[in-house]
C-alpha cells in the first residue's frame, strides 16, 4: 500500500490495482473563503498550494474516494477535474444522490466494493449542535486481500464508534485528521491533540496524521504535533507526512482479518441538505 499525501486530507491511496484520489481539494491557494467564523486568524483557503508535481500524480488516479462533501474534501476545482476525466467516484449512501446530481459517476461504498472487504463507519464531525450542522460523515475501512488494511476515519472527534472500529477491525494503518480544527463557534470539530494521543495508543499498527497547515481554522502544526508525540513516546508508530511525501506500507502476515459489518453507514437527512449547500460545489 502506498499513501501519497498531497495537501490537507487529499491523498493518492494505492491498494492493489486501485489508485484512489481521496477527498480532493484541488483549488489554488487563497481561492476559497476562510472557514473560521469567529475570532482572529481568518484567511483565504487553502493556505498553501498543491505540490509542484501534483498534476503528474493526479493523472495516475483510477478513481476517487469521498468521505463527505465539505469543500476541503471535495471542492469546485476537484469536481471539474473529475468530470473532465470521467473517473468513478466512490462515496457512502449519504452522499451518493447529491454527488450524482453534480454530474459524477458515483458508486456506493459497501462491503465488496473495489474487490475488497469494506465497512462504512459513521463519524461525528464535532459535538452537540455543531456536529449536527456539520452533517453526516463516513469513515472507511478498506482491506484489500494483498495489502495492509486501512481505516480512514474521515473528519471526526474521538467518539465511541471510532474506538470500537479500531478495537474490532484491528486495522494495520489508521489515517486521521490532526488539525484540531476550530471554527470559533462551538468548539473543535476534529480530534484534539489529547484525543489523537488516545487514538494512537489504541491503534494496533501505524497511524498517519493529516489535515495539517492547509486551512485557516486548523491551528495545530506538524512541529508541535511531532513534539507532543515524542513526549508521549509514540513517535515510532506515527507518520506526519509533508505535502508531496509518499509512505509505503506492507502487509505483515496473512492471518485472517475480522469481517466488516454490513450496512450503508449514515443516512441522509436535513443535515445533509444543509451541508451539501454549504459546500457550494
Amino acid at each position: 500500500m502506498n499513501y501519497r499525501h498531497l495537501r490537507n486530507a487529499t491523498a493518492l491511496l494505492t491498494l492493489g490495482e486501485h489508485r484512489l484520489l481521496v477527498d480532493p481539494m484541488l483549488a489554488d491557494a487563497g481561492s476559497m473563503p476562510g472557514f473560521k467564523l469567529l475570532g482572529p486568524g481568518r484567511r483565504p483557503n487553502p493556505l498553501v498550494p498543491l505540490p509542484a508535481d501534483a498534476p503528474a500524480w493526479l493523472d495516475t488516479a483510477t478513481g476517487v474516494l469521498v468521505t463527505h462533501e465539505h469543500p476541503d474534501h471535495l471542492d469546485g476545482a476537484a469536481l471539474r477535474w473529475i468530470r473532465a476525466r470521467g473517473l468513478p467516484v466512490w462515496a457512502s449512501h449519504v452522499d451518493a444522490a447529491s454527488l450524482r446530481r453534480k454530474g459524477l459517476d458515483v458508486r456506493e461504498v459497501h462491503d465488496g466494493s473495489l474487490g475488497m472487504d469494506v465497512e462504512v463507519i459513521p463519524a461525528r464531525h464535532g459535538r452537540g449542535w455543531l456536529a449536527w450542522m456539520m452533517g453526516p460523515v463516513s469513515g472507511y475501512y478498506l482491506a484489500h486481500p494483498d495489502e495492509p488494511s486501512v481505516y480512514l476515519t474521515s473528519d471526526a472527534v474521538l467518539a465511541d464508534a471510532v474506538l470500537e472500529a479500531v478495537d474490532r477491525l484491528r486495522p494495520d494503518v489508521v489515517v486521521a485528521p490532526a488539525g484540531a480544527a476550530d471554527m470559533g463557534a462551538g468548539g473543535k470539530i476534529l480530534f484534539s491533540v489529547d484525543e489523537l494521543v488516545t487514538l494512537v495508543r489504541r491503534a494496533p499498527g501505524r497511524v498517519v496524521l493529516n489535515h495539517l497547515e492547509a486551512l485557516d481554522h486548523c491551528p495545530t502544526t506538524r512541529a508541535d504535533l511531532r513534539e507532543r508525540l515524542r513526549a508521549e513516546g509514540l513517535q515510532a508508530k506515527v507518520d506526519v507526512p509533508e505535502d508531496g511525501e509518499e509512505l509505503h506500507f506492507a502487509r505483515a502476515d496473512a492471518r485472517p482479518r475480522p469481517r466488516p459489518r454490513l450496512g450503508p453507514g449514515p443516512r441522509p437527512g436535513l443535515q445533509k441538505w444543509i451541508t451539501a449547500r454549504f459546500a457550494g460545489t
